[in-house]
């Protein structure tokens, strides 16, 4: 297969030049995308750098990560490509691990693979707590939002994924900052697309980082909010309707009735400063009681259901999309 490496560049220029030697033989194609740098890292990048491999790209305006990666995508399609991996140019990603990146789309047993830096405990160490305790709160709502439970470090910008399942992607509706590889999880299990993690370490270099927790932390709980929603509307009610619908419209059913059964007599009695029977406290109690359980049978459905068979194997090609 041909695979391609693309690498988002802004503020990169004290490392992208090792990251690029880096790059292994396997490699047929180099995309480095320089996002509207103001260090001018495509140039540079031409000036110094003497593969042949590499071809710059330069987007006009500056889009985020993102859009940053997703330029290197539509050129990877359009030169027929059959895989392609993100690897940042700040050099905290190892170019030498692009092999076993590739390795389960090669063997059909993956469409897309990511890195996860909490497969490991060694690789732990030198991970900040902030990060770490902040990376596994995403990864347990990513798991919520995404339906991929088997996954961990969501954020792992180091990526892989089939050319064939990217064409199937909306590319232009796919988040362009922060929120990319997450979006780029929901977007994937739309399409039930197998996702691999692969073991890797943390490398912290002296790069400063754009994200400002306080000004982001609102914005990202809105938006798995809405892919939560999203996905289940989609997977249980459109595409299906399965024994996970039943589960979870019964379960919320009767969760919300024995809430409001309890609440109307609890405030009927403060009123009438009478006590409530225990027969008025069963039946608010128990609806509640047997919803949670299907609340839960339906998390359960939800966990075993990620897919399991890889989506390019099944895709007839079609002509490449620019």
């Amino acid at each position: 297969m041909k695979i391609a490496v693309v690498i988002p560049c802004y503020k990169v220029r004290n490392h992208v030049l090792q990251v690029l030697e880096a790059v292994p033989e396997v490699v047929k194609r180099v995309y480095a995308v320089d996002d509207c740098c103001p260090d001018r890292s495509g140039d540079f990048i031409e000036a110094n750098c003497r593969d042949a491999r590499v071809r710059v790209l330069r987007n006009p305006v500056n889009l985020g990560v993102g859009g940053a990666v997703i330029t290197g995508y539509r050129a990877a399609i359009k030169d027929g490509m059959d895989i392609v991996i993100k690897v940042d140019g700040d050099g905290q990603m190892d170019p030498r691990l692009v092999p076993y990146f590739a390795r389960p789309i090669i063997q059909g047993r993956a469409d897309y693979t990511k890195g996860n830096r909490f497969y490991r405990h060694e690789s732990l160490r030198d991970m900040p707590k902030v990060r770490l305790i902040g990376n596994a709160m995403l990864s347990f709502l990513t798991k919520l939002s995404c339906g991929y439970w088997n996954l961990m470090d969501p954020t792992n910008g180091y990526t892989a994924i089939h050319t064939q399942v990217l064409q199937e992607l909306p590319l232009d509706k796919l988040e362009t900052r922060y929120f990319f590889e997450t979006d780029m999880l929901f977007r994937l299990n739309t399409v039930r697309a197998v996702v691999r993690d692969i073991p890797m370490d943390a490398v912290y270099a002296d790069e400063v980082s754009g994200l400002n927790v306080r000004k982001v932390l609102p914005e990202f709980a809105r938006k798995h909010l809405s892919r939560l929603g999203r996905r289940y509307v989609y997977n249980y009610w459109l595409r299906d309707f399965n024994i996970g619908s039943l589960y979870s419209l019964m379960g919320s059913l009767l969760i919300a009735s024995g809430s409001l059964f309890g609440l109307a007599h609890w405030l009927s009695s403060i009123i009438q400063q009478t006590p409530a029977t225990s027969g008025t406290v069963m039946l608010a109690s128990l609806p509640i009681l047997v919803g949670t359980q299907l609340l839960i049978a339906f998390l359960h459905n939800d966990i075993s259901s990620t897919p399991q068979e890889p989506l390019h194997l099944q895709l007839t090609p079609h002509p490449t999309r620019p």
